[in-house]
């Protein structure tokens, strides 16, 4: 099932993370009029990913019991991937590099600066609605 989402709403999904970084990115969601459904578990993320029209995932890195790694690999199975964001205290040059390797669209460093979370999140989201497969069904019509 396609879903069409209006020009500058954002849908995503939030895996993980500490406490204050939730409620940073919250925050960030509420004052833009985005919607943000949120995961704590595996099995919460599968249910979200296979039912909601997310544009973009943000997992938390060092999650023992669902490493972003493992989101990566959730995320990649749905016909229309939403775009992967990384939150991480250890943000460096060799996680961006990794993350980046393996598909997914950008790490924020912990602890987290509201600006620079919207900007992300409001480019990852312009990413998937403009990416490649959007072109190709544009192109065709």
């Amino acid at each position: 099932m396609m879903h069409e989402t209006r020009e500058g709403f954002v849908c995503a999904l939030l895996v993980g993370g500490c406490a204050e970084s939730r409620l940073l990115i919250q925050e960030v969601f509420r004052n833009a009029a985005w919607r943000l459904y949120q995961a704590h578990s595996r099995k919460q993320a599968l249910v979200c990913l296979s039912r909601l029209p997310l544009q973009v995932v943000i997992a938390a890195d060092g999650l023992p019991d669902y490493p972003w790694k493992r989101v990566w690999h959730d995320v990649a199975r749905l016909r229309r991937q939403p775009q992967l964001v990384v939150t991480s205290a250890a943000a460096d040059d060799s996680l961006w590099s990794e993350v980046l390797n393996w598909g997914g669209y950008d790490v924020l460093r912990e602890p987290l600066q509201r600006d620079e979370v919207a900007r992300v999140i409001a480019s990852a989201c312009r990413h998937f609605t403009n990416g490649p497969g959007r072109a190709q069904v544009a192109a065709a019509s």
